[in-house]
């Protein structure tokens, strides 16, 4: 059975926990939307939190806060980084609750999550709604960010691999950024799955991005391993060179992040992207393919 409850969480007054006998979830009303806080009840947080931001409210600065946000692509230093500091509207419903934002002055943009947990295991539901409250068009993709906690290793599927001669044409594409180096310790580029290490001694930001049609990426850590789903659409056009998943580190976490394909809004009109979580416990720690392949895959394949 859900519950659904009031509490304070890192100096915000107003936050609400949303739980079974399994997980919790801990949203954010002061600011946001964001989902600050899951994991196991009585256990760490998957999530990175920004201490330093914990709290704050108000104001025209972006701040990290932490957790899961709401973002559109294509990345902007200015229309994408709208501060998310105000109050935010609250509909509690069945198993959860809508979050809804302000319009954004700047942007014309409001975003909202509807956030429903199931009854009985660790899957949460989350629809991210993007909409356009401008007098113009908008082409953007509704960008979904969850920033883990330090320390674990993010898992990508690679598209279906084949074999030559019998497969003569390119398949797919990585999307790489100027600071993007292959070379880096932390990176494992493998035939079926990419593995990026979070490292909190890193020097320098990493990024990739491609097209999964698998549609779920993963992150493993302390024995326990996050699973995203996600949608995946071969007649679209997807942000950053087609790209449906991205994942991002630096020293202080990992942003496992999925992409809704671009929509032309006229005002008024909204977008949508839908995301699946899971969480499992009991997972060692993920050092190259053959542990995705006999841990995490049959978990994927068993929420599918």
């Amino acid at each position: 059975m859900v519950q659904i409850e009031k509490i304070a969480y890192g100096g915000w007054q107003n936050c609400t926990r949303i739980s079974n006998e399994q997980v919790e979830l801990i949203v954010t009303t002061d600011v946001g939307p964001r989902i600050i806080h899951y994991g196991f009840n009585e256990q760490h947080n998957e999530l990175f939190v920004d201490e330093g931001t914990l709290g704050i409210t108000g104001g025209d600065t972006w701040h990290v806060y932490g957790g899961h946000r709401l973002w559109t692509a294509p990345e902007d230093p200015i229309f994408t980084y709208r501060p998310d500091n105000m109050r935010l509207a609250i509909k509690i419903e069945e198993n959860g609750l809508t979050a809804t934002q302000p319009v954004d002055p700047v942007s014309g943009i409001q975003k909202s999550m509807r956030i429903t947990l199931q009854d009985e295991n660790s899957r949460v539901f989350i629809e991210h709604l993007v909409k356009n409250h401008s007098d113009e068009e908008l082409f953007i993709a509704p960008w979904a960010i969850t920033m883990m906690a330090t320390g674990g290793t993010a898992i990508l599927p690679l598209p279906k691999r084949g074999s030559h001669p019998q497969n003569l044409l390119a398949t797919s594409s990585l999307a790489l950024w100027p600071y993007t180096d292959m070379s880096d310790e932390r990176w494992l580029w493998g035939h079926e799955y990419i593995l990026l290490r979070q490292d909190i001694n890193a020097a320098s930001s990493q990024k990739v991005g491609l097209n999964c049609p698998d549609g779920w990426a993963a992150y493993a850590n302390k024995q326990h391993v996050f699973i995203k789903l996600f949608t995946h659409d071969t007649e679209v056009l997807y942000p950053d060179m087609n790209c449906n998943v991205e994942v991002f580190t630096n020293q202080d976490m990992l942003e496992l992040e999925s992409l809704a394909p671009f929509f032309s809004l006229p005002p008024g009109v909204s977008a949508m992207h839908m995301e699946n979580w899971f969480l499992f416990d009991g997972i060692q720690p993920i050092a190259g393919e053959e542990q995705v392949r006999d841990m995490i895959l049959p978990l994927v394949n068993s929420i599918r």
